[in-house]
């Protein structure tokens, strides 16, 4: 059974699921290096990830695929999501942008336009703005 399987918070299930998807996506290319590794432990920290479920997460036959829903508002909702949890301490990264960014494309973005996606985003977060305005914003 997944980790995930185990938790019927749903905002606790959301936050793993996004922590697992961005483990999943440092660990493309087959390894974590020291500063993919830095930007993880900020986001479990950011998402209130346990010691049990990074270890969880982090080992190597656990891969959590990054579902994408067909939906442009479902992908909207999920990236509004996790900059919902980014900037909980009202700040985020220059590093932690690209993994962002990586999140994005994993989601079903266009990679073309996922730095204007992210960077309008990022200004939009700024404000803290409730979903129905962010996707307002995002779809003109």
């Amino acid at each position: 059974m997944p980790i995930i399987d185990l938790y019927k918070n749903s905002e606790s299930r959301r936050n793993l699921a996004h922590f697992a998807a961005m483990a999943s996506l440092a660990a493309v290319d087959g390894e974590i290096n020291p500063e993919e590794k830095a930007i993880l432990d900020r986001f479990a920290d950011k998402l209130s990830i346990t010691d049990a479920e990074y270890k969880e997460v982090m080992k190597k036959e656990n891969k959590y695929p990054i579902e994408s829903p067909l939906d442009m508002e479902e992908r909207l909702k999920r990236l509004h999501d996790f900059f919902t949890i980014i900037f909980a301490d009202n700040d985020i990264e220059g590093d932690q942008i690209g993994m962002v960014e990586r999140y994005a494309i994993g989601l079903g973005f266009p990679s073309n336009k996922v730095s204007e996606l992210v960077e309008k985003s990022t200004n939009i977060f700024r404000g803290r703005i409730p979903f129905e305005d962010y996707l307002y914003l995002m779809e003109k």
